[in-house]
Parts: C-alpha cells; structure tokens; sequence
C-alpha cells in the first residue's frame, strides 16, 4: 500500500478523534436509490454487512471503486460476489507515480486494469483524472496516465468516472482532445454552477457526496442547482465525506440517503421522483442490474 492509500485508510479507520464508532442509519428512503461511488475495501466492516445496511434504507446498489492495481482486484472480485455491487478499476491520479516507475512498468499495470475492465462486472473506468490539490504525482505524469484511461473507457466501452479537485479546465480540455467516452461521470463533482453549466453541455453526468451537505459548501449547492436532473448522481465516497449531521465519522453506503435528501431539497424534487431519476441515470451510465 502507498503512502497515499495508508494515508487514506487510517482517516478512514480513525474518524474524528474523540468521535468513534458507528453512526445511526438513515431515515429510509421512499424508494431504491443507489451509491455511484464508494471504497468498499476502506470500509472497516465486513462488505456484505456495510451492503445489507444500506439496503435496509433504500440505497439498493452501489459501485466499489479502485484507486490503484490491488484495491481494483479487491473491487472487481467484490463485485462478483454480491449481484447488487458493481466495479470500477484504475490507478488515482495520486496514486500514478507510486504505480509504475517506468514506460514499461506503466504498460504493465495498464494492461492489466484493462483486463478487469473487460470483465462483466466492472462497468467503469475510474477513479481516474487529475487532482492539482496533492503533490503526490506531477501534473505531466497524472494526464499522460488520464489520456491512457480514457482510451481504455472507449476500447472497453465502459463508463469513465473521473477525479477532478482543482483541475477543471485540465480534465475538460483533455477529454475535449481525446474525445470522451460515451459515458462519463464527475466523481464527487467539484465545481461551480459555470462548471456545472460546461459539463451538461457536453452530457456528462455530476454526482454529487456528503460535502454537499455542508454549511460551507453554497457554491457546491448552487452547482447543483445549475445541473440538469438528469444528469445528477449520488454517492458516499464511502469512508470519507460523511453528510451532516455526522461529518467526521467514518461514512458508508447507507449514508447516500442523507445526501440524496439535500440534494432533493437543492433542485425542489420530490425524494422518491428524485430517486428514479438517479436510479435511471445509474442504469444509463453502467448498464442494467
């Protein structure tokens, strides 16, 4: 594991110091909904206990998402042992110079996401793209190996789910030069309501987390304003970004309900309708269940 992903995990394990433990689970939703992102392997229960509880509030199905070569194994065994989880494989962009140290080395780790992505339960390419925040890799080497996941996204065929933290123009102005995807998805979707504006344009689908909740996060709320029902997802980013009222705590799926109800709030969508919305742009951008 690198030093990024131990990182990740001890966040993921510690909580908010002082703040252990569980946290109560959701209201239920009205009807089936699902989690477009989450770290089933960061979570520090069982999966098909974190899987059951957030079924008993509504979040149906949910996408296990790998950040480099062994968490995108983890996912795509994951995936094919529970019918109501799908995968996503690639290498983080904070994860990419960690990844490989040579062309060839790259080649290899490549060769074998594409592998997984081949596979009938990996339904995207991701999480993939660039993050300016971290210094963990160079801005060169996160958008050669960006250029390298769209490719794989359009030879597979799979949706692409992309990271983008301080780096809109960059991720727009590759995807625009490579040609995107048929499917893509902004992952915990960053921007503002001029970005959101851009991305619905060019059809690509925005899902939005826990930080959408937030009392600091208006912009985050104005972009999804912006952003056209159906083109809107949500997830839990599981274990991180857990929603108010239990920031700070480690997440997990069941908690996309939270999320979902502010977001109904946001675009002034009845909860179940806006579930159907969700559940039918989950089933457009990965395929049926």
């Amino acid at each position: 594991m690198t030093a990024a992903r131990d990182g990740r995990a001890r966040a993921a394990r510690d909580g908010t110091p002082g703040r252990p433990g569980e946290v109560p689970a959701p209201e239920p939703l009205p009807a089936d909904a699902l989690d477009s992102h989450c770290h089933l392997d960061l979570i520090d229960r069982p999966a098909g206990e974190v899987i059951a509880a957030a079924q008993a509030v509504g979040i149906r199905r949910m996408i296990t998402v790998g950040v480099d070569l062994p968490s995108s194994r983890w996912s795509a065994e994951c995936a094919a042992g529970f019918g109501d989880v799908y995968a996503a494989v690639a290498v983080h962009p904070n994860e990419t110079a960690a990844a490989a140290s040579s062309p060839a080395g790259q080649a290899a780790v490549l060769a074998e996401i594409a592998e997984l992505a081949a596979l009938p339960q990996v339904r995207a390419i991701g999480e993939t793209g660039l993050d300016y925040y971290r210094d963990h890799a160079s801005p060169e080497i996160q958008r050669d190996w960006f250029r390298a996941h769209i490719a794989m996204a359009k030879q597979a065929g799979k949706a692409l789910m992309i990271h983008d933290r301080e780096a809109h123009d960059d991720v727009l102005r590759i995807l625009d030069e490579e040609g995107p995807p048929d499917k893509v998805i902004f992952h915990c979707f960053s921007g503002d309501a001029a970005m959101a504006k851009r991305c619905a344009e060019a059809g690509y689908v925005m899902s939005f987390a826990g930080n959408l909740t937030f009392k600091n996060a208006q912009p985050l709320r104005d972009a999804a304003a912006a952003a056209p029902a159906e083109l809107l997802l949500v997830e839990t980013d599981a274990p991180f970004l857990t929603p108010v009222p239990h920031r700070g705590k480690p997440n997990s799926p069941a908690m996309a309900a939270d999320t979902l109800r502010c977001l109904a709030g946001v675009k002034q969508i009845d909860i179940a309708r806006l579930c159907a919305l969700i559940t039918a742009t989950g089933e457009r951008a990965f395929g049926p269940w």
